[in-house]
C-alpha cells in the first residue's frame, strides 16, 4: 500500500506542476493526493493495530480502487487528463489495486 500511495504521491506533485511544466490538474492532484492520504492511514493501521489489518488494508485498498476507477471514468468521459502516460498510469495502477485487493481478501487469518 505505501509503494501505491508513493506512486500517487509522485502523481498529484506533477498534476500539482511540481515537477514538470504543462501536466497541472488541481483536480486531479486533490484526488491523488486523498487517495495516497487513505493507503498511508490504512497501512498505518496496520501496524497498528495487526488485528484490524485485513480490514483496513481491505478498506484502504478498496477505496483506493474506487477513486481510480473513477479517474479513468473521467479520462475516458474527456474531463480528466488525457495523456498517454495518464492513460497507461491508470491502467497500471488499476491493477495493482486490484491485484493488492485480491491477494487481502483471499489472505486469512488463521
Amino acid at each position: 500500500m505505501l509503494g501505491e500511495a508513493f506512486t500517487l504521491a509522485v502523481a498529484s506533485a506533477v498534476h500539482g506542476g511540481w515537477l514538470g511544466a504543462g501536466h497541472a490538474h488541481p483536480q486531479a492532484r486533490t484526488a491523488e493526493a486523498v487517495i495516497a492520504t487513505v493507503l498511508v492511514l490504512a497501512a498505518l493501521e496496520t501496524w497498528r493495530r495487526p488485528a484490524h489489518a485485513r480490514a483496513a488494508a481491505i478498506a484502504g485498498q478498496g477505496f483506493a480502487l474506487l477513486g481510480t476507477l473513477v479517474g479513468l471514468g473521467t479520462i475516458v468521459a474527456g474531463i480528466g487528463p488525457r495523456t498517454v502516460p495518464d492513460v497507461v498510469y491508470h491502467v497500471l495502477l488499476l491493477a495493482g489495486l486490484t491485484a493488492g485487493l485480491v491477494w487481502t481478501v483471499r489472505c486469512r487469518p488463521d
